[in-house]
């Protein structure tokens, strides 16, 4: 007999994560995308001789990415401990060298990146985050406001709590259920890990430099830190422990790695296939799915089908109303979307003086930051100002440019396209306003003269392009309400045979959350499909894969 058939919708990294899971529970897995080449946000721009990465530039947990490669065919490996006591010692980080294990190694080298990011402020002075102990202690005194030290202790103790707690702990527990989130929400609360990020960590720092440092990265995911919980305080422990990364050839190289691992394992993928509708009928009383249907009328047939795409697209335009009631039209219409993103890739002449400022991940926060952050989120209206995050990774590895030359992006948070902006007429002008403001602080001196080639993309490359509802660039916003429980289910509630995976789903956006989403989501499939333990733990015989029923 036959294996059983699945469908993967995207190849982004949570689809390939995906497939990868699948193939190695037994199944044979065709992975559609909708675009000519793998990545989905983590698609790759190339011109003349200069490579983009397009989305996601921070690797962490690097244990995430050699748990994948390590896979083989019918051994899942889902029964192992997700976070052995080898790898949970901020000690033993990688700080030189290559930082992925011996299975990344045959498909892709990873890197560490020091300092994890350099944070400048609208005056000028800066932060360098390393995660060294004694450097980020300095630092602290240098900025801080009197007591921030001694605050800085405590908060450094309770992230560790919560990082032991909401990560370590809980990090791949799948919320289906309100039982299962009642039972740790008094932790939660005992930690203060669901009062707002901001809020939490002004508690320890009066100073605004060190609020902002310790605020910032949830906007790497889509965050607002005036609203995502406190649990995001974790972060500050997830890169003390494993710190942050970057795959040589860029992360286009990682996805890269992760479709001949998917293809190595037997999967399929096809290209230049959006898939128009998930088929789904009723049998004995119940609403199951039989496939996809791509374009106008090709129709694929599974008995599993996992969707990488946006989940707001996933139910409110592959899915005919008749077949949802949890995931409605007008849940869809409520949810909350995370913020969007203006991007501008750009190739020039190095003068080899960009390191007297900048750093492989530089961040430089603007003159306001609450209020910034009210403009993206609340107000969604086109700020008067910004904060950039600009990635240099020629700095890294030069082959990404031709000699002499450097690749670059710089990422403005703007708000999602419920704004109302008009993108074909602010986007030049944004475009001029980023380069002017690079070139006149000093960042990228005479930048303009130096210019080979750019491009930019806007709100509309999200909602148009990668169809992500609404223009957002993360999937739903990471608020208190739409987290855990009421964060889209991996398994859908609405239709049997259906799940998701990615940045829609929990645990939630983010190159690390996406990957594990997909452990989620194949430890459900297989306790669905009643995949035998032998597979299920990696001990299988040969011989053995799920059936068809």
């Amino acid at each position: 007999m036959g294996r059983k058939q699945a469908i993967v919708i995207g190849a982004g990294v949570g689809g390939l994560s995906m497939g990868i899971r699948l193939q190695s529970l037994g199944f044979d897995t065709t992975i559609v995308e909708a675009l000519d080449a793998p990545g989905g946000r983590a698609y790759v721009r190339r011109e003349q001789g200069f490579t983009f990465d397009m989305g996601p530039t921070v690797i962490t947990v690097p244990h995430f990415i050699e748990e994948l490669f390590s896979l083989e065919r019918d051994r899942a490996n889902l029964t192992a401990e997700d976070f052995p006591s080898t790898i949970v010692d901020e000690n033993k980080r990688i700080k030189e060298g290559v930082s992925g294990g011996p299975n990344t190694s045959r498909y892709v080298q990873i890197v560490p990146i020091l300092p994890f990011y350099r944070i400048y402020f609208d005056d000028g002075t800066f932060f360098d985050y390393d995660g060294d102990e004694t450097h980020t202690r300095e630092q602290i005194l240098a900025l801080g406001e009197p007591g921030d030290l001694e605050g800085y202790e405590r908060f450094h103790e309770q992230s560790r709590a919560i990082f032991a707690r909401g990560f370590l702990e809980l990090g791949y527990t799948h919320f289906g259920d309100v039982g299962t989130m009642l039972k740790v929400a008094p932790d939660l609360l005992k930690l203060d890990a669901v009062r707002n990020l901001f809020r939490f960590s002004s508690r320890y720092f009066k100073s605004d430099k060190l609020r902002q440092v310790f605020t910032f990265e949830p906007l790497l995911v889509g965050g607002n830190p005036l609203s995502v919980p406190a649990i995001y305080a974790m972060i500050h422990f997830v890169e003390k422990t494993w710190g942050i990364h970057f795959a040589m050839g860029g992360t286009g190289a990682l996805v890269q790695g992760f479709v001949k691992k998917f293809e190595d394992l037997g999967g399929t993928i096809k290209y230049n296939a959006p898939v128009s509708k998930i088929n789904v009928t009723r049998q004995d009383g119940k609403k199951v799915v039989t496939g996809v249907t791509l374009g106008d009328d090709f129709t694929m047939e599974a008995d599993v089908v996992v969707s990488n795409a946006d989940w707001a697209t996933t139910y409110g335009k592959l899915i005919e109303p008749q077949y949802r009631f949890w995931n409605s039209d007008l849940r869809v219409k409520l949810s909350q979307q995370s913020m969007s993103v203006f991007v501008i890739y750009f190739g020039f002449k190095a003068d080899g003086n960009e390191t007297e400022k900048l750093r492989h991940h530089t961040i430089i926060l603007g003159p306001r930051y609450e209020e910034l952050l009210k403009d993206i989120f609340g107000r969604k209206i086109l700020p008067k100002d910004f904060s950039q995050y600009l990635h240099l990774p020629t700095l890294t590895d030069p082959s990404l440019a031709p000699p002499g030359h450097h690749a670059a992006y710089t990422l403005v948070p703007m708000p999602n396209n419920k704004s109302g902006i008009d993108w074909n007429e602010m986007g030049d002008r944004l475009r001029d306003i980023v380069f002017d403001f690079l070139d006149e602080r000093g960042y990228l001196p005479n930048l303009r003269e130096r210019l080979v080639c750019h491009s930019y993309i806007t709100p509309d490359y999200f909602e148009g392009t990668l169809d992500a509802y609404a223009g957002n660039a993360f999937g739903l916003e990471p608020l208190l309400v739409q987290s855990a429980f009421f964060r889209p289910h991996n398994r859908s509630e609405d239709i049997n045979g259906l799940y998701l995976v990615g940045a829609g789903t929990q645990p939630g956006a983010g190159t690390p959350s996406v990957m594990m989403s997909a452990k989620m989501t194949a430890r459900l499939v297989a306790e669905d499909y009643g995949v035998e333990d032998a597979i299920v733990s990696g001990k299988a015989s040969p011989e053995l894969s799920p059936q068809p029923a």
